[in-house]
């Protein structure tokens, strides 16, 4: 078996990330990890980014930009009746990317893999609650990672936990449901608390009024998950209604002068969600440093995962006083979560 790191995360990806969740991409995934041809050509991904999403966004995004090839028969997003996995899917997939090879190398080389999971809200959601509760302010939010910002809507939509009761706006289009794991149960006001700015960060920050993005963003979802595709549809949608500044640079770095043009009377809620994972281990140091700086002056929380582990963190700093805290495991698209706080 090819045991290395390109043919391994091949593998994590399958059994973590796949698995319940994409048969397509775990059965791919499986076969991809053990052959030296579709390896040699992720090995021209842009340093840093997850690699089997960039792969599968990139030959997504072509057969959604209309490329004609027997693969699109087993996608559910462009085939109402797609053909089961069979012996042929594998052979037809690689036929696809060496068919295809210069398109998809210039993908893998300038795109970036920036998802939009827009049912993460079904957790943030509660968690800005939570700060509200705690710091008794208005939030001002800073998303680094915003991509095209549809987590920064939080606010504007609405919610269900596996109850009749409602939470958010309950006349938005977008209507997120989710699971809640574990013996805890958060607060969740049928109301949002009061949010003062919203700022987005990112590398690159994603237009949803250039086709060639919205495009990109629709390809890295997954093609058996057409209720993300709806939500993404809405959300982008509500976006035009609401829009949120984004800021086009390394969110780092940006950092410290953006929490100094905002409002004093407010709590600064930094979060980023499966983005980390992406930052080498200088830069997270740094966001740490910078964070824990911003603490010693203002009312500060931070959330994140995929920073040293998959679970969920919220760190405060509440009057230059630092707390830890972990909210538990969540689901990389939304789908549930758990509540460890008290």
């Amino acid at each position: 078996m090819n045991n290395t790191p390109l043919s391994t995360r091949f593998q994590n990806f399958a059994q973590l990330e796949c698995k319940e969740s994409s048969d397509l991409y775990e059965f791919l995934s499986i076969k991809i990890a053990v052959d030296d041809e579709l390896l040699a050509l992720c090995a021209e991904t842009a340093v840093g980014q997850p690699v089997p999403n960039l792969l599968f966004g990139s030959v997504h995004y072509l057969l959604l930009k209309g490329e004609d090839h027997p693969l699109k028969a087993y996608y559910p997003s462009i085939i109402d009746h797609p053909r089961k996995i069979d012996n042929e899917t594998f052979s037809c997939f690689k036929d696809f990317c060496a068919q295809y090879s210069d398109a998809i190398v210039f993908l893998l080389k300038n795109k970036l893999v920036q998802t939009n999971e827009v049912r993460r809200c079904a957790y943030l959601y509660p968690i800005f609650a939570y700060i509200y509760r705690k710091a008794e302010k208005p939030l001002s939010l800073i998303e680094i990672g915003t991509s095209a910002g549809l987590q920064l809507l939080w606010d504007k939509y609405f919610y269900s936990y596996g109850t009749d009761e409602i939470a958010g706006d309950k006349y938005s289009d977008v209507h997120i449901t989710s699971e809640i794991r574990g013996v805890n149960m958060p607060k969740i006001p049928p109301v949002s608390p009061p949010v003062a700015s919203k700022t987005g960060l990112d590398l690159h920050v994603s237009d949803l009024r250039n086709p060639e993005d919205y495009l990109w963003l629709k390809a890295l979802i997954w093609p058996e998950h057409r209720e993300r595709l709806q939500l993404f549809e809405q959300a982008a949608e509500c976006f035009k209604n609401n829009p949120v500044e984004l800021i086009e640079g390394d969110g780092v770095e940006l950092l410290p002068n953006v929490v100094e043009s905002l409002p004093k009377d407010t709590v600064i809620c930094i979060f980023h969600t499966h983005v980390a994972n992406q930052l080498p281990n200088a830069v997270k140091q740094d966001l740490m440093e910078k964070v824990k700086k911003l603490g010693s002056s203002r009312d500060v929380f931070h959330l994140y995962n995929n920073m040293w582990d998959r679970q969920l963190h919220l760190d405060s700093f509440i009057d230059g006083v630092e707390n830890t805290q972990i909210i538990g495991e969540t689901d990389g698209h939304g789908r549930w979560f758990e509540w460890n706080v008290m």
